[in-house]
């Protein structure tokens, strides 16, 4: 595979780390805390802490996942983030976390002023309040919402020697059927035109042995995973799957806008995403959600994810699915709550995707559609 990160990439890390203390031998545990043992122990071991941690990010930026489905290079800096309070060495390792995340997970490159808030006496700028009925909402619309993980294969076999796992988030949009991304489904690492494509007949065999797992709301907790019979219907250009479970789970079926989401310039709306990053336990991001703007196929927004967040439902705040979660785009001369920010994050509408599941799937366009009616 093609390394993660470049060598100029890995030196900034290399240089934070020392800035921070992190090159320290004492603290090289903490670093990898997460990383399979059996992994850490082929490492090699060296006396200079300073070749030591360059040694080590070297070794796992060859490695594109272990195992366990995990990324041991996005483990450590991740681990590296939680360690450090400074600012500059903070931002090199959140820029390279993001980078590994976002490549590890197949998302593809989607390149292509949030106006002055309204004052009012009784809030600060706006009142960002919610019925309390919002949590309930979001609480039964996580548990349609599960974790999956993708085997690639190659030729109609596993593929070796790297043929783990990749982690994705998918959601029940009928009874039966669960919609995450292409490029989750897909199961390659890389991105824009460096991302390969599985044949036909592979992606195939990627979905009929994926497996999703419901209620994964912590690891103190074990749940099922369920089994997919069948892909129904996929775009790589919206980036799109639908995958058939092998049984309905007795799970609430997401409801969707009817309508695709408008934003004005001037207007406050915010989108929130219940999420698997990194494969891990479920999260939400409720906070620093607002929408930046749209357009016909896209919704662009604020809204935190991670690696592992692609093909998460992104809600407005009646829990209507209004986008489908994909992955970044890289933006210039944007502000947020007074900060810039090079990325903002990218969902396709649904509405676009059923439309285009009407002209091109028939079949699953009007399950969908009696679903969303029950």
């Amino acid at each position: 595979m093609t390394a993660y990160l470049s060598p100029e990439e890995i030196q900034k890390v290399r240089d934070a780390a020392l800035e921070t203390g992190l090159a320290d031998p004492m603290v090289r545990p903490l670093l990898f805390d997460g990383i399979m043992p059996r992994y850490r122990g082929t490492l090699p071991l060296l006396p200079a802490p300073v070749r030591q941690v360059h040694s080590d990010l070297n070794e796992m930026n060859r490695v594109e996942r272990l195992v366990d489905g995990s990324v041991p290079l996005e483990i450590w800096l991740r681990n590296a983030v939680a360690q450090t309070t400074e600012a500059a060495p903070l931002a090199v390792f959140q820029h390279a976390l993001d980078d590994v995340a976002r490549n590890a997970g197949g998302e593809p490159d989607v390149m292509a002023g949030v106006p002055a808030p309204e004052i009012k006496e009784e809030i600060v700028h706006r009142d960002d309040t919610v019925p309390i009925g919002f949590l309930r909402g979001g609480d039964l619309a996580a548990t349609a919402v599960a974790r999956i993980k993708v085997p690639p294969y190659e030729t109609g076999a596993p593929l070796q020697p790297n043929g783990f796992p990749h982690s994705g988030t998918g959601w029940l949009i009928a009874p039966d059927l669960l919609v995450t991304n292409h490029h989750v489904v897909n199961a390659r690492a890389g991105t824009g035109a460096g991302r390969p494509l599985a044949e036909p007949a592979d992606l195939s065999l990627q979905a009929q042995h994926t497996l999703a797992r419901f209620d994964y709301d912590t690891d103190d907790v074990e749940t099922e995973e369920a089994t997919v019979s069948a892909l129904v219907a996929t775009d790589a250009e919206l980036d799109y799957a639908i995958l058939r479970l092998a049984t309905a789970p007795s799970k609430p079926v997401l409801k969707l806008s009817r309508n695709s989401l408008a934003v004005a310039k001037g207007d406050y709306v915010a989108v929130n995403i219940i999420q698997h990053p990194g494969g891990q336990p479920k999260r939400v991001a409720l906070r620093n959600n607002l929408v930046y703007e749209t357009d016909e196929r896209d919704v662009r927004y604020f809204t935190d994810t991670r690696g592992g967040s692609s093909g998460s439902p992104v809600f407005t705040d009646d829990w209507k699915v209004v986008a489908l979660h994909r992955g970044t785009r890289r933006v210039e001369n944007v502000s947020f709550h007074g900060s810039s920010t090079a990325f903002v994050n990218v969902g396709t509408q649904m509405d676009t995707v059923m439309r285009h599941l009407a002209a091109n799937s028939p079949a699953v366009h009007a399950e969908i559609e009696a679903a969303q009616r029950d």
